[in-house]
């Protein structure tokens, strides 16, 4: 396989065409080898247009979402970002190319172990890699400039809403299990926050967080 021709062909063929434009998070989509993410059993699929599996909960997202996501929050590169989920890493790394700090959770130690390993290997130093159940986490007065979460609500959670600075950015997929919608909810003011529908979907929910056991950060 020619690595540089596919990512290239990733960006034009399945990044731009749905929406993701923003040109600096497109490089650093390109410049972070994704192939070093992906388990084994899955190479041949590493830039496939499919959702991959990391564990039996946890997926990689799909190159066309993450493009999507990454031109919804527009990432500064002087900006905090909370990312909940760090999966394989992949995602977090791009984060970390794009933006001040990185904080990153995961609440399977398998996972965040293996993608402490690949951002070692990179030398992506900005971001800092946490063990916890984001449902339960105590952020204390963290603020972030962007949220993004890795695995869906059933609602929106006001709680993550307040740890958004002014001006700040939250990205997830809210809805019930047939309905989901991306969503992107933008702090305006102290009290107020925009919240902006961007395209209809399907991801899991957060671990031990389904509908049976209502959502409630």
């Amino acid at each position: 396989m020619d690595i540089t021709k596919a990512r290239r062909n990733v960006i034009e063929q399945q990044v731009r065409p749905w929406g993701g434009l923003n040109l600096r998070a497109n490089q650093a989509l390109s410049d972070v080898p994704r192939e070093n993410f992906v388990p084994g059993d899955f190479q041949g699929l590493v830039f496939a247009d499919i959702e991959i599996p990391l564990s039996d909960r946890a997926k990689m997202f799909s190159p066309k979402i993450e493009g999507r996501i990454l031109d919804s929050i527009n990432v500064q590169s002087d900006e905090s970002v909370l990312e909940i989920g760090t999966g394989s890493g992949y995602f977090t790394a791009v984060l970390g190319k794009l933006a001040g700090n990185v904080v990153s959770i995961e609440i399977d130690p398998a996972l965040s172990a293996s993608a402490k390993k690949n951002l070692q290997s990179l030398a992506i130093t900005n971001v800092d890699l946490q063990v916890s159940d984001a449902s339960t986490t105590n952020f204390l007065q963290q603020k972030y400039d962007v949220i993004v979460l890795g695995c869906s609500l059933s609602a929106q959670s006001q709680k993550l809403n307040e740890l958004l600075n002014i001006g700040g950015r939250l990205f997830a997929i809210i809805g019930s299990k047939n309905k989901m919608q991306a969503t992107l909810i933008t702090r305006i003011s102290d009290n107020e926050w925009q919240v902006k529908s961007i395209f209809e979907t399907h991801l899991d929910y957060m671990q031990g967080q389904e509908p049976a056991a209502v959502f409630a950060f």
